[in-house]
């Protein structure tokens, strides 16, 4: 019967072009109705809808792509039946072919019925109330058809049929959303996005394979043998097979969220390539992901199986034999592979990498500990698909409690679920190597999937031994390198640290093992002056040893900067050694499912954003937020949310001073900028010269929200260089206006000092202050001009433009001078003076924010009091006025130059 529905669609493809299935082979139905949403790039972008049905999938393409505005009414075009085996595709259609273009798996999950509604009726009617349970689909929506036609089977009529797509008003209802699909632009199943598909980069596991299936299968092979594709579609789905199999029985309703598969029992394997961190430059926010120290050991893989108890490395090397202590303690666990490192602490408790290369050197192993943070397999059952927080909790209730055999040697790793920042600094307080993150909802992948990332207290990094110097006799530093794309062995510069007597007593002796006559470095290397070209000092040795190393990061040219030794890595092979330099955490976060959505989590009288405890969030800080409605804490949480990654280009990496009004705009309030007990370990903070106590910085939108969880309705940064306070950054000239002075003449001021400072070689920009005033910024090249300069020039500009119109402007700020004048405000272009942040709130009546406006915006009728922290969220994604703030630096000293005045040294 399928194979009559496939006909239209068999048709129309030529599968020795297409990689798509054929459809000839035959796959089991699962226990429960499937559906698949594919992103399709062909004549025009759309998103095609799959529903399971009686062995095929129903299918629509809807031309805008769903929506979960129940206003939204989306045209879906009923299209010809598609083979289950159609919902794991995600790839390429050749040029030409029949839907020719890029295919992805946007959405996928379960589908039903609406409780109480007669499926097959509703075919015959043209209309399908239906249940999603997807990873972003959910809920209630309607397929309804908008033409008389009797419903086609198959997609046997020659004429095509409109339906509309219609979201259900309930809890997965959103209004207004306009950035749905913007936000979910990334396969459901890889992580990838419509170009990196296009272009062959990655692979898309399917939603129903195994990893080794999703390694070796990036897409459905249409030449596989139907016999052997469909006994490995059902052992994949856990589905019956052969005459088995049955039509799925529609679930009576549908989950929030999708359903998981059935644990699958089998054997338990020797060896499971771990899953590996990503880098990245901080811990990502939000509440789905979860945060552990990061040890200083040996990755190791502890496998229970009968009593026998094996201890692998995170390549498969058998390592038991080495650590006997801890395979004893490991035989009375029940059958299990378990994830965890093995390392040596201090005396503090801390772990200490050489401690742990000591203990294996002098084989005095009884004081190792494993810490185990992950279950891959328990007592017959693969959990490498089940999300993370299932395994965790299992693998919990699995481990002896201290005092119990193993509950010693073994122990299990607790996380924390918010605060990563939080948890990465106290981290470095304690002088342990960092943080590891992992999203709560994922499965067990081998590889970088992207779910695991890491983030350091202090750069670390493998290199691979090339060869030593030495000066006489002595030892002096090792010469080391990292494989680049072509193989070679690229050179990276010297370590000349970190050496004790005994641990060049321990090194030299595998070196000279090693020695060759030649170089093993290959091209340039990595840094621009390559590897040296030989000497008597110089002794080269076979590429196989790696070393760890700590280091000031990469110089601009490849080299390690400021590197020292920790100890030789006997546990990864040199071919393995490659580059890392750390990610933007955005770009990891962004390549993840959001499981958090646009309104903060709650619950009772808590509420979270990015994983930041908000407390009271029903406070009320602004009586009304310019709509009739109060501004409250959390709505300032979920503000600095939303405009924070914008926002911190401004902020990031200057000291900075806020004005806090916990009580609200009229409770008493508070001026704050050095950092002091009380401050959420998620602000930094940066000692400047001057001043003992430290500043606080805001280098993360996680911080910002902890800014408002502390009542910061301001935000205040310097002007300075971001990490450089003695180094002016910008100039800002205030235009502050008397209060008789009409807001036209303050627009006729900016456009002036504007005209001015373009005549100078300088690019302005401008903002609203949230009062009644604007400023006009321009940003700064780091230079040799100071300080006092800057001040002395920005003063000159504004006491020339005073005294060419005196009766519109003055540079004092006697209030007694000032009736119908404007005040230019130069003094904010001090060292130590700051001025209110571009997106910062302010602390007055309507819940006003400083908005950046272009040029042709600052003109007659410009209203300031409509930028607020209600209509800013939504102004953003359309703000360009300052795209090119970053590239508009200008050297100061040149304007001085040319306005000819004195102050540059």
């Amino acid at each position: 019967m399928a194979a009559r529905k496939l006909a239209a669609y068999q048709a129309k493809r030529d599968f020795k072009l297409t990689a798509e299935p054929s459809g000839e082979v035959e796959v089991a139905a699962s226990e429960r109705a499937r559906f698949v949403i594919q992103k399709h790039d062909a004549t025009r972008l759309h998103y095609d809808l799959r529903l399971e049905h009686e062995g095929v999938f129903l299918s629509w393409a809807v031309t805008k792509g769903p929506s979960r505005d129940p206003h939204d009414k989306r045209l879906a075009v009923h299209v010809e039946d598609h083979p289950l085996a159609y919902g794991d595709f995600e790839g390429t259609i050749p040029a030409g072919q029949y839907g020719g273009g890029t295919v992805m798996l946007w959405d996928r999950g379960w589908w039903a019925p609406e409780p109480g509604f007669d499926l097959e009726k509703g075919l015959k009617k043209g209309e399908i109330k239906l249940v999603f349970a997807g990873e972003r689909m959910k809920g209630g929506y309607v397929l309804v058809r908008i033409n008389n036609d009797k419903f086609a089977k198959g997609g046997s009529s020659g004429k095509r049929e409109n339906w509309l797509l219609i979201k259900h008003r309930d809890e997965f209802a959103i209004e207004g959303d306009l950035d749905f699909l913007n936000d979910t632009s990334f396969s459901i199943a890889s992580g990838r996005t419509m170009e990196q598909i296009a272009a062959g980069k990655g692979k898309a596991p399917t939603p129903f394979m195994t990893a080794k299936a999703a390694a070796s299968d990036a897409v459905w092979n249409s030449n596989r043998s139907p016999e052997a594709s469909a006994e490995r579609a059902a052992e994949e789905t856990g589905a019956p097979r052969g005459r088995e199999a049955k039509s799925p029985a529609p679930a009576a309703k549908a989950s929030s969220r999708a359903a998981p598969k059935a644990t699958k029992k089998a054997p338990m394997p020797d060896f499971v390539p771990p899953q590996l961190c990503k880098l990245v430059d901080r811990p990502p926010g939000g509440g789905d992901w979860v945060h552990e120290i990061k040890f200083d050991g040996y990755r190791m893989q502890l496998r229970i199986e009968g009593g026998k108890v094996t201890l692998r490395t995170r390549t498969g090397l058998d390592w038991s034999k080495r650590f006997p202590d801890l395979v004893s303690e490991a035989e009375d666990l029940p059958d299990s592979l378990i994830d965890g490192e093995v390392v040596a602490l201090d005396e503090s408790g801390s772990p200490t990498f050489s401690g742990l290369q000591a203990a294996l050197s002098e084989e005095k192993t009884e004081e190792l500990i494993f810490f185990a943070f992950d279950l891959l397999h328990e007592r017959g059952e693969d959990l490498t698909d089940r999300p993370l927080s299932e395994r965790k909790a299992r693998l919990k209730a699995l481990l002896p409690a201290s005092g119990q055999k193993g509950g010693e040697r073994i122990r299990y790793v607790e996380h924390f679920q918010s605060g990563g920042e939080a948890v990465l600094q106290s981290a470095c307080k304690m002088s342990l190597e960092g943080v590891v993150s992992k999203k709560l909802d994922a499965p067990y992948r081998s590889g970088k999937p992207g779910t695991w990332t890491k983030a350091k207290c202090r750069a670390g990094h493998e290199v691979v031994i090339g060869g030593w110097t030495t000066t006489g006799e002595a030892f002096r530093s090792l010469i080391v390198g990292i494989y680049n794309d072509e193989g070679q062995l690229a050179h990276v510069g010297r370590v000349g640290t970190g050496f004790s007597r005994d641990k060049v007593a321990k090194l030299l002796p595998a070196l000279k093992k090693l020695a060759r006559k030649t170089s093993p470095f290959g091209g340039q290397g990595a840094s621009k002056g390559g590897a040296p070209r030989g000497g008597a000092n110089i002794h080269w040795v076979d590429p196989e040893l790696v070393a760890e190393i700590e280091f000031a990061g990469f110089t601009g040219d490849g080299s390690v900067r400021q590197a020292s030794f920790k100890g030789l890595r006997e546990d990864k092979p040199a071919k393995a050694v490659e580059a890392e330099t750390p990610a933007p955490v955005e770009d990891v976060e962004l390549a993840q499912p959001k499981v958090t959505t646009a309104t903060p989590r709650r619950a009772g009288g808590k509420a979270q954003v990015l994983g930041v405890a908000i407390s009271n969030p029903d406070k009320p800080l602004w009586p009304d937020a310019s709509d009739g409605t109060p501004g409250t804490k959390l709505d300032l949480a979920a503000y600095f949310e939303a405009v924070g990654p914008w926002m911190l280009e401004h902020v990031k990496g200057r000291p900075c001073s806020v004005i806090r009004m916990p009580d609200g705009i009229k409770g008493e309030t508070f001026f704050q900028r050095h950092s002091g007990k009380g401050v959420s370990a998620l602000i930094d903070e940066v000692t400047v010269s001057g001043d003992r106590k430290p500043y606080l910085m805001f280098n993360t939108v996680e911080s910002l929200v902890a800014a408002a969880q502390w009542g910061a309705t301001e935000l205040h940064p310097w002007n300075c260089q971001p990490g450089e306070p003695e180094v002016p950054g910008r100039l800002v000239f205030d235009l502050d206006p008397a209060p008789d002075v009409p807001f036209d003449a303050v627009v006729e001021g900016a456009r002036e000092i504007r005209d001015r400072l373009e005549a100078l070689g300088l690019v302005p920009f401008c903002k609203t202050t949230g009062g009644k005033g604007l400023h006009v910024v321009t940003p700064l090249k780091g230079s040799k001009v100071d300080w006092d300069a800057a001040k002395a020039f920005a003063r000159e500009v504004c006491a020339r433009m005073a005294a060419d119109s005196p009766e519109q402007y003055l540079i004092t700020m006697a209030k007694k001078e000032r009736g119908g004048r404007i005040f230019l405000d130069y003094l904010r272009n001090d060292r130590m003076s700051t001025a209110v942040a571009p997106l910062s709130p302010r602390g007055r009546p309507g819940a006003p924010v400083s908005w950046p406006v272009a040029w042709t915006q600052v003109r007659k009728g410009l209203e300031p009091s409509r930028f607020n922290i209600r209509t800013a969220p939504g102004l953003l994604k359309d703000l360009d006025a300052w795209d090119a703030y970053a590239d508009s630096e200008r050297d100061l000293a040149a304007a001085i130059k040319k306005l000819g005045t004195k102050g540059s040294r």
